[in-house]
């Protein structure tokens, strides 16, 4: 099951790249100066692949956790 881990722990870096690529995102609306209506809807939309990112980033978690106890 070490193959489980190993992919568990590519798909929990690919989450993890998500949320960074969602910080430097808003860091960077935030920067741009933009109105209070397009402000949100940017973040709107960032949170929702935040959300994303972190869902993904918890399945090779699990997948890590899977492949231990299988091992």
């Amino acid at each position: 099951m070490e193959f489980l881990i190993w992919a568990g722990a590519a798909v929990s870096v690919a989450g993890l790249a998500g949320i960074f690529w969602c910080i430097f995102t808003v860091a960077k609306a935030k920067r741009a100066g933009l109105e209070d209506a397009e402000l949100r809807a940017r973040l709107q939309r960032i949170v929702a692949i935040n959300l994303g990112a972190l869902f993904v980033s918890v399945i090779g978690l699990m997948m890590v956790v899977v492949g231990i106890f299988l091992s």
